[in-house]
């Protein structure tokens, strides 16, 4: 497997590449549920709470407080407004945060990485996991160890 990223040749059971560092575990799923969940409550809830302020206030104000149709017909534009408005919104940020997680996060992919274009003298080799990594620290190491035994001038 090669990271997705770089194009590091990867050892099975990683979470992270060894040479960029980006993470090779999968985001879970079911952390995304609880606001879609949410999203939808409150849709539905808004919905049928609307549809009964919007029915009940109508036989309310014409029944009991004897009011003009005409101003009846205002409330019921009104409540018909404000609850539509309000699904249209939350419809809008359902989409949105929909859209969002479906843009996934760059996985480990199967495919070799590109080989080396015509023009190239030679072709990388690829690493294998077994072959160390040369170390910057080491290297200073050795450098100082040879200065040290070097005689004094």
């Amino acid at each position: 497997m090669f990271c997705a990223a770089c194009g590091t040749q990867l050892a099975p059971g990683l979470s992270f590449c060894n040479r960029c560092g980006m993470s090779l575990k999968e985001r879970s799923e079911p952390a995304k549920v609880g606001p879609l969940s949410a999203y939808l409550t409150a849709i539905t809830i808004i919905g049928i709470g609307g549809l009964g302020i919007l029915l009940g206030g109508t036989l309310t104000l014409t029944k009991e407080a004897h009011l003009d149709p005409a101003l009846v017909g205002f409330f019921m534009l009104f409540t018909f407004l404000i609850v539509g408005i309000t699904e249209i919104l939350l419809l809008r940020q359902l989409s949105r945060f929909t859209a969002g997680s479906q843009a996934s996060p760059p996985r480990m992919i199967e495919q070799r990485p590109p080989l080396a274009m015509p023009t190239e003298l030679y072709q990388p080799q690829p690493r294998t996991l077994a072959e160390p990594i040369p170390s910057v620290t080491e290297n200073t190491t050795r450098t100082l160890e040879y200065s040290r035994n070097e005689p004094a001038r």
